[in-house]
């Protein structure tokens, strides 16, 4: 894990790779998603890991291990309670940046958190044991 050559905080888009479209647990979704971001760093894939998405702002946005381990960099979790209160008490880490939306921004787009949810319940239901 080391600092990443941007800040992603805000909506951005997030491109599954052509590896993603082959895999049972990331077919589901669209080739290019709408998630939600709060970070500064980034991480190498784990030896054995396959990268299943990507960013214009972050090359590793989620991998698969044995097709039984996601790792997500971004958030499909979120809501709009909770980003309310990273804004509240993380506001200093909101700073200009390519891939950095003010509060405003993050909160204004009630469509992406509905699409985000349903994208993380696809992705939940994909996951075979």
């Amino acid at each position: 894990i080391y600092k990443n050559e941007y800040k992603e905080i805000g909506w951005f888009q997030v491109n599954l790779t052509q590896e993603a479209m082959k895999s049972p647990n990331f077919s589901s979704l669209p080739n290019t998603i709408n998630a939600f971001h709060w970070h500064g760093d980034t991480f190498d894939l784990p030896q054995g890991a396959i990268r299943m998405a990507e960013s214009e702002g972050c090359k590793n946005q989620a991998f698969e291990y044995n097709k039984r381990v996601i790792g997500l960099q971004f958030h499909l979790e979120s809501t709009i309670g909770g980003i309310k209160k990273l804004v509240q008490n993380c506001s200093n880490e909101v700073s200009e940046g390519k891939y950095v939306h003010k509060a405003d921004e993050m909160l204004a787009r009630d469509d992406y958190f509905n699409e985000a949810s349903r994208y993380l319940n696809l992705l939940l239901d994909n996951i075979s044991f």
